[in-house]
């Protein structure tokens, strides 16, 4: 009897454990913003839970994030210093207005956005020359493509 218990607790906390993994593996809110603003979730009806969509180095030094931050997060700080009280999506979007390039790789934060790749390490650069994909970047709408979304 002790041991059907046991077996009955230990599927109720499997279950638990189960239910409650989506909430624990999904982006907390600056990457779940950012995310949506970039353009990062099209096309992939699970992005809310993918590391992979955009990992804690876009901003942190470190893989789980928290303290530590990469040149392209410390340009977040520094543009929410700015503007005291903005909200993510516009703090994002204009530092990339400023059309910097945070890591010092040869490529703008914004275009490495959109070729998806960190622009806060310089090892991570998109695989296309600079000159083809500022062109390909501006005829897909250039920075006017990551306005805040509402």
């Amino acid at each position: 009897m002790a041991g059907v218990g046991v077996r009955t607790l230990g599927g109720l906390l499997a279950g638990l454990v189960a239910l409650s993994a989506p909430v624990a593996l999904s982006m907390p809110r600056y990457r779940l913003t950012a995310a949506h603003q970039l353009g990062y979730d099209k096309g992939d009806p699970l992005w809310e839970y993918s590391g992979k969509v955009m990992p804690c180095t876009t901003c942190h030094t470190r893989p789980q994030g928290g303290q530590g931050w990469n040149p392209f997060g410390e340009s977040l700080r520094a543009g929410f210093r700015e503007q005291p009280g903005a909200k993510f999506g516009a703090v994002l979007y204009s530092v990339l207005q400023k059309k910097a390039d945070a890591d010092g790789d040869g490529y703008p934060d914004a275009l490495e956005f959109y070729a998806h790749t960190l622009p806060g390490d310089p090892k991570s650069l998109p695989a296309r020359p600079l000159a083809g994909l500022q062109a390909e970047f501006e005829q897909a709408g250039g920075l006017k493509q990551y306005t805040p979304k509402k």
